[in-house]
C-alpha cells in the first residue's frame, strides 16, 4: 500500500547523484527539517519519464522552489550509472536531485513499487509525486494511467504548493 499523507518517510540509506558520483545519505538527512518534492517514475530514458514526467521539473525549477521548496528530488529503479548519465543528458544535473533506488529498497519502504516484469522491466517505482514536510508527507499522488505523468507531474504539483 502507497505512503500516505501524515506519514513520515522511512528511515533508510539511500544514493544521492553527486558530480563526483554516488553519495550515501540518510533519508533522515533529507527530510528533516526541510520541504522536499519527490516524484518517482519507473526508469530513467524510458519514454514517459524523459519526455513527459521529469522535464516539467525541470522548467519549473526555480517556481517551484521559489514556494518554499528546499529541494527537488526524482527517484528511480536504477544504478547510478545510470541516473548520473540521465542527470547530465537532460541537463539537470545541479537542479533535480537524482536518487538512485537500484534494488527498489526505498520504493519498496514508500510502497511506491510494482512488478513490471512483463513489460520486461522488473521491480520498478510507480510514477507518482509528492511534498515532504519535516519528514511527513503532507501531499501524494499516484499516476493513474500508465504512459501519463498529469497527477503526478509539476504542474499539478505547482497547484498544491499554492
Amino acid at each position: 500500500m502507497p505512503i500516505e499523507i501524515g506519514a513520515k518517510i522511512p528511515t533508510a540509506n539511500i544514493s544521492k547523484i553527486t558530480e563526483e558520483g554516488p553519495a550515501e545519505i540518510s533519508t533522515r538527512d533529507l527530510f528533516d527539517g526541510r520541504k522536499v518534492v519527490v516524484f518517482g517514475l519507473p526508469g530513467a530514458f524510458t519514454p514517459t519519464c524523459s519526455l513527459n514526467h521529469l522535464p516539467g521539473f525541470i522548467e519549473n525549477y526555480e517556481i517551484i522552489l521559489a514556494k518554499g521548496v528546499d529541494e527537488i528530488v526524482c527517484v528511480s529503479v536504477n544504478d547510478h550509472h545510470v541516473m548520473k548519465a540521465w542527470a547530465e543528458a537532460t541537463g539537470a544535473m545541479g537542479k533535480i536531485t537524482f536518487v538512485a533506488d537500484w534494488d527498489a529498497a526505498f520504493s519498496k519502504a514508500l510502497g511506491m513499487d510494482a512488478d513490471i516484469s512483463a513489460g520486461k522491466l522488473g521491480i520498478r517505482s510507480i510514477r507518482y509525486s509528492m511534498i515532504v514536510d519535516d519528514g511527513t508527507v503532507s501531499a501524494v499522488n499516484l499516476e493513474e494511467k500508465r504512459g501519463e505523468a498529469t497527477n503526478s507531474g509539476a504542474a499539478a504539483m505547482l497547484e498544491q504548493l499554492g
